[in-house]
């Protein structure tokens, strides 16, 4: 006889365990061990346990190759989901083989675990392994399948409600409460004070202070104070919501009718525009995607929204200050050039507009299609190519988590016809559009920092601490990546006749980049550098970037003036004409601003089961030489967040979005 040791681990998260029959089943290269029931009473009934179980065999069953979990009803009881966090077999020859499970288990699921170190397609060495293989995707592809809401933006999970969604990538049950919670709560706030639903407009800035009186944080404060300010505008386009839309001018565009007498008076004296320019002090934000526009009806007209430049001077104390703005892309008499020297509520007005442009552009086309759906793609595209013994799927998966659920919700809530976003300004037919639009000028290089930067001049302008802080996390993630990867692809040859690793970015080519070939997005792999290039990006994208542009939401934007999703007026046509009435105007009303508002509450807070960069929670690597590189990558994340709370500590105003500690593993929120 032989005997086969079973540590079987429940996870640790709220309604864990079962008190279903669970069956095991064992197969080795010398055969299969039988069905048997791990039997103690009240199994896995706790979360976070661990027990151990007895299957015994005539024979050795030689290498373990597959655990087969079963799982029946105990009595007639509604379901009672399992998670199965891993099993590790005790061997009689002294081995311990780790089986990976990580997901629930429905009653009457079969559900079979792989085990051992991560191997590629071309290194199976068994006729039941490769079968397992073959069958586990053809099964994953039918589970996961695209879908096309718009042939010009990127194709996501065809699941329409998340209660439709596979039981492993829904939030779990704590995500669930807290969200709703959340929500809730905010909700509750806004109906008591009688903001919720209203239609009354704002008589002044200070009622705008009344929507949270709970719900404020010390960069949120001073939002609300300095929003008019201008070098805090500018300090925006650097380390807000959105650092992504400013780049160096060495030459203003041709419509663009700034003159230098214009704005020479906001220089350095005794200097000019040109010299500027020569120095790389003067930057633009050119916000020609709005351009004409589809925008929705409202009050009987379709509402209008700004589409121009905006003109920024890096002044001697290193301050960004806005010197020029023009809120359309065709000069004329009825787009005049607004400028610091007009009077306080023309250029506040003018300001404003930019901002309202500026916070739609950075809601659709920067968070939302540039990490939320591109998330979904990297996703989608691995499930479908990936089985769970795939190396690059063990590294991978724990980046993916919660984006279909959150993604599948979002559809619906935020961008569908009756989402939130289909209230701004643009409604559902401008979201879509500035979508498209944003996809069609997207490249890889854009979403590769180094780069990024790099081609939009900014490589040198001072106190970017977005850019100092992402710098530093692509390199540390970069290193990271390179040593899994090269542990796993030795050579380039290895790469190439990874099958599935071709299909994966032959997917995430057509439903993601919709086979732009224009954008420089590889459409296979050739060599390893290639590979760690492009999964830098996909790591940085869904942790670093997602939370520079997601976390900051409620700081910026809660304090509505500082950048409304809708504006009810048309942008100025002639100067001399404003008041602060026409900007109370121009704002949402009352109900309008909280609905917004409540939106930051709920993606900007901080969920309890929350799983940081570099916390990988999952035990999916057998291999000692990655659980170290794992460590390696901590360590580098913990030393740059010692880095960071030293530089804060002499700033004014701290950046924090990028610290490792307030970066998420994967887009959740």
């Amino acid at each position: 006889m032989a005997e086969y040791k079973l540590e079987v681990t429940t996870g640790n998260m709220k309604f864990a365990g079962t008190l279903d029959h669970i069956h095991a089943t064992l197969f080795g290269t010398q055969g299969q061990s039988e069905r048997t029931e791990l039997d103690k009473i009240g199994f896995n009934t706790l979360s976070g346990t661990t027990r151990t179980y007895t299957i015994q065999t005539t024979a050795s069953l030689g290498k373990l190759l597959l655990l087969k979990v079963e799982k029946d009803p105990f009595f007639i009881l509604p379901e009672d989901q399992w998670f199965c966090s891993k099993v590790v077999a005790a061997t009689p020859e002294g081995d311990a083989v780790l089986f990976p499970c990580y997901r629930w288990i429905s009653r009457g699921e079969l559900v079979e675990l792989r085990g051992g170190n991560a191997v590629k397609v071309f290194e199976e060495d068994h006729p039941l392994l490769t079968d397992h293989r073959n069958k586990e995707l053809i099964t994953k592809k039918d589970l996961y399948q695209w879908a096309i809401t718009d042939e010009k933006i990127p194709h996501h999970i065809q699941y329409m409600d998340i209660a439709e969604l596979p039981a492993e990538v829904q939030y779990s049950l704590s995500r669930k409460q807290d969200f709703r919670f959340t929500k809730g709560l905010a909700g509750v706030e806004l109906l008591f004070k009688g903001m919720a639903g209203s239609t009354e407009q704002w008589e002044s800035f200070e009622n705008i202070k009344d929507i949270f009186c709970c719900e404020k944080t010390p960069m949120s404060e001073y939002v609300a104070e300095h929003w008019m300010e201008d070098d805090f505008f500018g300090y925006q386009f650097l380390n807000g919501t959105n650092p992504m839309k400013m780049e160096r001018c060495s030459e203003l565009p041709p419509n663009f009718a700034v003159t230098e007498e214009m704005v020479k008076p906001f220089l350095q004296e005794g200097s000019s525009l040109k010299k500027e320019m020569e120095k790389g002090n003067i930057f633009l934000c050119d916000q020609k995607i709005m351009d004409k526009i589809p925008t929705r009806e409202y009050e009987g007209e379709h509402l209008q929204t700004a589409s121009g430049f905006c003109l920024f001077y890096m002044n001697p104390e290193n301050k960004l200050m806005p010197i020029a703005i023009q809120l359309h892309q065709e000069p004329s008499e009825q787009n005049p050039i607004f400028l610091p020297s007009d009077s306080e509520t023309d250029w506040l007005l003018a300001k404003i507009f930019v901002k309202s442009v500026d916070t739609l552009i950075y809601q659709i086309v920067c968070h939302l299609m540039g990490t939320h759906f591109l998330a979904e793609v990297f996703a989608v595209a691995a499930l479908r190519s990936f089985p769970v013994i795939h190396p690059l799927y063990k590294f991978l998966i724990p980046h993916f988590r919660f984006t279909l659920h959150i993604n599948t919700l979002g559809r619906t809530t935020l961008v569908g016809p009756k989402g939130s976003l289909s209230t701004s300004t643009l409604g559902y037919e401008g979201v879509i559009e500035i979508i498209r639009r944003g996809l069609s000028e997207m490249t890889y290089s854009s979403l590769c920092l180094p780069e990024n930067i790099t081609a939009r001049g900014l490589d040198s302008v001072s106190n970017f601490y977005y850019r100092d802080d992402g710098m530093k996390l692509w390199n540390i993630i970069n290193s990271f990546v390179r040593k899994v990867v090269a542990h796993y692809y030795r050579s380039d040859g290895d790469v190439v006749k990874d099958t599935e690793l071709q299909d994966w970015i032959s997917e995430i080519f057509t439903h993601g980049f919709l086979a732009n070939n224009l954008g420089g997005f590889p459409t296979r792999f050739n060599t390893v550098e290639e590979v760690v290039k492009f999964i830098t990006m996909l790591i940085f994208t869904v942790t670093a970037q997602h939370a520079a542009l997601n976390n900051g939401q409620f700081d910026f934007i809660s304090w509505m003036p500082n950048g409304p999703l809708l504006t009810r007026k048309p942008p100025p046509t002639t100067k001399g004409q404003s008041s602060i009435q026409t900007i109370l105007d121009t704002f949402p009303n009352v109900g309008e601003t909280v609905t917004f508002a409540a939106q930051a509450v709920v993606l900007s807070h901080k969920y309890s089961d929350t799983v940081l960069l570099g916390a990988y929670t999952d035990e999916l690597f057998q291999e000692p030489a990655l659980k170290q590189t794992i460590k390696e990558f901590q360590a580098d994340l913990c030393g740059l967040t010692d880095t960071i709370a030293e530089r804060n500590a002499k700033l004014e105003l701290a950046y924090t979005y990028l610290r490792p500690t307030e970066i998420e593993n994967s887009v959740t929120i």
